[in-house]
């Protein structure tokens, strides 16, 4: 059977992940951080975003049962706490830099398009 790739993978595919890296190095994003790192996180939201989550905890209920998929996005397994404390703790900025590289992105056009 042909291998399906998910909509969020092929979303992820449009993140520029070496920038995504530096940003993170350059935030410090990852620093501290104990649980979750910040892909796991990006997965996550991306995840809640696209899915139309109510919550954290419909996120990661949701996560639970795609956890094989999971892995192959290079993203661990999500818990609800960990989560949280990742929203309150990390800098929104790193994602906010990283949208403006993806809409960069968009001005010179897309990979693939």
């Amino acid at each position: 059977m042909p291998d399906q790739h998910t909509v969020l993978s092929q979303l992820l595919k449009h993140v520029p992940h070496a920038r995504f890296k530096e940003l993170v190095k350059a935030h410090g994003s990852d620093d501290a951080a104990r649980g979750l790192d910040s892909q796991s996180q990006l997965v996550a939201l991306l995840y809640g975003q696209l899915s139309g989550a109510p919550g954290l905890r419909a996120i990661v209920a949701e996560l639970e049962s795609h956890e094989e998929r999971l892995s192959e996005l290079g993203c661990d397994p999500v818990r609800r706490s960990t989560l949280s404390e990742a929203n309150r703790h990390r800098p929104a900025a790193l994602f906010g830099d990283l949208l403006a590289a993806v809409m960069a992105q968009g001005h010179r056009g897309l990979p693939g398009t």
